[in-house]
């Protein structure tokens, strides 16, 4: 069983999609809570359109519909269906701890070999602390490797990053594959989902995105806030 398909197995989809917003950086979907995805618009640009097969009417579609384009090739339909996933979790708040990713990442990695999946803002500060730090990214930046690198870093990592739009794209059971029993891994970003069906695949943190004031969160998705710029949230980590 895929890791989206247990993720799906445990939502409970007895609800209405209320909104959708789909911004240049971010979407987010109304139905019980409000829950954010990527939107990914770089690898979005290089698919062939239609990108969405039916924009105007996907708040027509029941959650679990709307929640089953996470397994669209199609990365605008499938970052919808990860913020439809994500509005549809019951974050069990006392779980939670308002922790950031960075800060697990430099505790976890200090004096380590740490490998990140996708480029954070906060890499610079994790090169000061860590043994080697290599950054793999579909997008590469200065000093970050390509995707490809993955299958030879990770297996020599004792921390692994990896952003939850791996689940977006499909990557992200190979990835955890490649991980290392011993490995430290955290899974991060506000696509990745605050449950613990990640630590049944050699998860031990998530830190995601909890949504407290829906109405504001969309309107900052809507007129193209990035992650830093999102209001209305908290960031939270799911320890196991």
């Amino acid at each position: 069983m895929s890791i989206l398909e247990d993720l799906m197995s445990v939502l409970d989809f007895d609800a209405v999609v209320k909104d959708i917003r789909q911004g240049v950086f971010h979407t987010g979907v109304l139905t019980r809570n409000c829950g954010l995805a990527a939107t990914l618009p770089k690898d979005a640009l290089r698919q062939k359109p239609p990108m969405v097969k039916e924009p105007g009417f996907l708040s027509d579609k029941d959650p679990r519909e709307l929640a089953r384009l996470a397994y669209s090739r199609s990365i605008l339909e499938a970052s919808m269906g990860m913020a439809t996933i994500n509005s549809l979790i019951e974050i069990k708040k006392d779980s939670c701890i308002e922790l950031n990713a960075a800060e697990l990442i430099k505790e976890k990695g200090s004096g380590k070999r740490v490998a990140i999946v996708g480029h954070f803002p906060f890499i610079p500060r994790v090169r000061e602390i860590a043994k080697e730090v290599w950054v793999m990214e579909k997008n590469p930046k200065e000093g970050d490797l390509g995707e490809a690198a993955a299958e030879q870093t990770i297996p020599k990592a004792d921390v692994v990053a990896i952003t939850g739009t791996a689940l977006t794209n499909h990557t992200l059971d190979h990835l955890l594959e490649l991980c290392r029993p011993e490995a430290y891994v955290i899974l991060l970003g506000d696509t990745a989902p605050l449950t613990p069906v990640f630590f049944d695949y050699h998860v031990n943190a998530v830190s995601g995105t909890q949504v407290i004031d829906p109405e504001l969160a969309l309107r900052c998705v809507s007129q193209g806030a990035n992650f830093r710029q999102i209001k209305g949230v908290k960031r939270l980590t799911l320890l196991n």
